[in-house]
């Protein structure tokens, strides 16, 4: 069990393997984590007030719902195993909104998930579900890839709220789209 705090990295780390999360899941939230600070840093710099260090834990157990499943169910799980470590709620919401740019009620409620906002609403949550998008495995990615997966799968919505949410961390970070 966790304190009320923060996990340190270690301890996050400690965690995914201690819910046997595999290899590969925690060699892809090490390398979310590491695009999530780095983007977390740039908008500090940029003058907006980013909690650096509930970036980087939510990024490093983002995917912790995988070590019981890789279906899109993993987010409701993990936001579970995070609940029944004592996490932080802030933690937990990382957790629960990191998918795409988010999951609307209506595809919520057709999961059979219980009811409850999946859209990341924080500039935490948004930067971690960023940086998610824009790693493949552990392989940083144009967004475009993320964007042109959703709408192969016939998800167009997914993709446009996956485009909006990387438009929106691009103009706070000033880059170009």
């Amino acid at each position: 069990m966790v304190s009320s705090g923060l996990p340190s990295r270690e301890q996050a780390l400690e965690l995914l393997q201690q819910k046997h999360c595999p290899p590969i899941v925690i060699s892809h939230c090490l390398a979310v984590a590491k695009l999530a600070l780095e983007t977390a840093r740039k908008l500090e710099k940029k003058g907006l007030r980013v909690d650096t260090e509930l970036v980087e834990i939510g990024a490093l157990l983002h995917d912790i719902g995988r070590a019981k499943s890789h279906t899109v169910d993993h987010a409701v799980i993990g936001a579970q195993i995070a609940q029944e470590l004592g996490l932080p709620e802030p933690i937990i919401r990382i957790i629960k909104r990191h998918l795409g740019g988010g999951i609307t009620e209506a595809e919520a409620q057709a999961f059979g998930w219980p009811k409850d906002v999946y859209v990341p609403e924080t500039l935490e949550e948004k930067i971690v579900s960023y940086a998610d998008k824009r790693i493949d495995n552990a392989k940083r990615v144009p967004i475009s890839v993320e964007i042109n997966r959703l709408r192969s799968e016939g998800k167009a919505e997914a993709a446009e709220r996956v485009r909006r949410l990387y438009d929106n961390i691009s103009s706070l970070l000033d880059t170009e789209k």
